[in-house]
């Protein structure tokens, strides 16, 4: 099996125990023994579990860093802003599990290296949606409308109803809110 592939196969594997039984009660030896490769195989790729998890993280993560570079080229317009929301509704539905796997180990998540990293991303992100001078009010708006994303990805399982449905009623929400800051400011 290539280098690449047994990488992916480590952090999916990784990712999956991390969900089931927390991050802090999975071993590298249970990692490996799911696998059923040796240690010292798994060891070739990652030395500890929190170089696993960056790597899932980075791997995962790449299409928000590419949004955040993509937004800060384009004009501060509505339309941008819209695409913006457009763009991250796809990048979180691609990056579930491990936005799943955050949302259950937040505390774990806050110790990590990953963490930081990750409200900075966010910090970055919903700064791209509003404009200085917005009333607080709009910025909460704005800032709302990523936050309603992530409440589509996770909280609308236990919403009956057609999966793409649903995504694309979180989606037109968020776009309203967006659409509302706007008008309002």
């Amino acid at each position: 099996m290539a280098r690449g592939n047994t990488r992916q196969r480590i952090q999916d594997v990784a990712l999956e125990l991390f969900a089931e039984q927390g991050y802090e009660k999975t071993s590298l030896r249970e990692i490996a023994e799911r696998l059923d490769v040796t240690k010292a195989a798994l060891y070739y790729h990652f030395k500890t579990k929190e170089d696993i998890l960056v790597g899932i993280f980075e791997d995962l993560t790449r299409p928000m860093d590419e949004l955040i570079a993509w937004a800060g080229e384009q004009p501060r317009t509505v339309e941008t802003k819209r695409e913006v929301v457009r763009r991250y509704q796809v990048a979180l539905r691609a990056a579930a599990p491990l936005y799943r796997f955050m949302q259950e180990n937040q505390a774990t998540v806050r110790e990590l290296s990953v963490g930081l990293t990750f409200k900075e991303r966010m910090v970055t992100l919903t700064g791209l949606l509003y404009d200085d001078d917005f009333p607080v009010k709009e910025k909460v708006r704005c800032i709302s409308a990523v936050f309603t994303l992530h409440a589509g990805t996770f909280f609308m399982q236990n919403v009956e109803g057609d999966p793409e449905d649903k995504h694309e009623a979180v989606l037109e929400v968020a776009l309203d809110l967006i659409d509302e800051a706007h008008r309002a400011s």
